[in-house]
């Protein structure tokens, strides 16, 4: 059975993931704020003026913007879902946002008789285009189970975590995980190389070994290979650290290995390089050890 779904937020990530769900049979109805990308063009989107109309074309709206203020910001600014939402109407933010206000963001857009999931992913680009996103979800489970098929279009892994927020302290968990990995990864190739060692034959060796990881296998490449197209900005991953700080000092946690990690991310965005891919982090260790990899040492 086909769904009207409305998309918001056409980026690096949510073009594919909207391209996908019309390739599932379901008419799209679209805002964005920039050029609409060619694969949401080729699944005949409707282009909308406004969230609000948007909310109004679809019975599933789905957001996937930058931060917690791009999402307030569509769901109840001038023009937001809000003014297009009615009763049975579901909406669901992908976004990677604060856990707290996500929970008030689910109160309010109940209170307009609507149902509320937040499903933030994980997997990058990559597996945007592929359908192998991993979707952590936090909401009602009957909510849930309804809008499941859809997830089934753009990703694998799909875990309700539990009520609303549940999902996005689960993807700040990620964030923190994949962070730490990243720097694991480029502290360990940036010492192979400086001593003497082919990084990337260190890297396939440990591939074989009890270090290996899906980022020493593709950030890893990155990193010797040099490709830090944005997957994954600098930046949003940032933005993402800080949200666990934040939650860290509310919770009276320590985070240690996220504000070291947060602080490799600051050092490159210092250098103009938080648009690049969160893979290049390397290259504050490298400035740090006066190396860059495969490169002699300073």
């Amino acid at each position: 059975m086909s769904i009207k779904i409305g998309f918001i937020g056409l980026g690096i990530m949510g073009a594919p993931m909207a391209a996908r769900l019309a390739a599932g049979g379901h008419p799209l109805f679209v805002h964005t704020r920039g050029a609409l990308r060619e694969e949401v063009k080729a699944a005949g989107a409707t282009v909308c003026a406004s969230a609000a109309e948007v909310a109004r074309a679809a019975d599933v709206i789905i957001t996937m913007v930058p931060d917690t203020p791009d999402v307030e910001k569509v769901l109840f600014g001038e023009g937001g879902v809000a003014q297009g939402l009615s009763a049975g109407k579901t909406v669901v933010d992908m976004s990677s946002i604060a856990p707290l206000q996500t929970q008030d963001f689910a109160r309010r857009i109940e209170a307009l008789g609507a149902d509320w999931l937040d499903a933030p992913v994980s997997g990058g680009e990559v597996g945007a285009k592929a359908g192998s996103l991993t979707i952590m979800v936090g909401g009602r489970q009957p909510v849930f189970d309804r809008i499941k098929p859809l997830f089934e279009l753009m990703g694998k892994n799909i875990t309700r975590v539990g009520e609303a927020g549940a999902g996005q302290i689960c993807k700040v968990a990620n964030q923190i995980i994949v962070a730490l990995n990243i720097a694991a990864v480029g502290e360990a190739l940036v010492f192979a190389s400086k001593a003497g060692a082919d990084p990337a034959k260190v890297r396939e060796a440990l591939m074989g070994g009890f270090a290996s990881s899906r980022i020493l296998e593709v950030h890893g490449e990155r990193m010797i290979k040099r490709t830090f197209n944005p997957g994954f900005r600098i930046g949003l991953h940032q933005k993402d650290l800080n949200l666990a700080l934040q939650s860290a000092k509310s919770l009276s946690l320590a985070l240690p290995g996220t504000a070291n990690a947060a602080q490799l991310m600051q050092a490159c965005a210092a250098q103009g390089w938080d648009q690049l891919d969160h893979s290049a982090l390397v290259r504050a260790l490298e400035l740090m050890g006066a190396h860059e990899l495969g490169g002699a040492s300073a």
